[in-house]
């Protein structure tokens, strides 16, 4: 059986995307939406990991 997919929480403002698109003259097809979401969730973990890997609690920036 295939494994279910985490459902992440959303991480941005979808407003803000479409703003941003639409200041660059493009639209924004529906489907980018959880991409987007996904590629900051994966960041987010990693940058958690490597906290704990310095035995900290604090996400800094340099951990994205």
């Amino acid at each position: 059986m295939a494994k279910k997919k985490e459902k992440l929480p959303t991480f941005f403002v979808k407003s803000a995307i479409k703003e941003f698109a639409k200041s660059q003259d493009m639209m924004v097809g529906s489907d980018a939406y959880d991409a987007i979401n996904e590629h900051i969730g994966n960041m987010l973990k990693a940058a958690a990991f490597r906290c704990k890997e310095n035995k900290r609690k604090t996400l800094k920036a340099y951990d994205l």
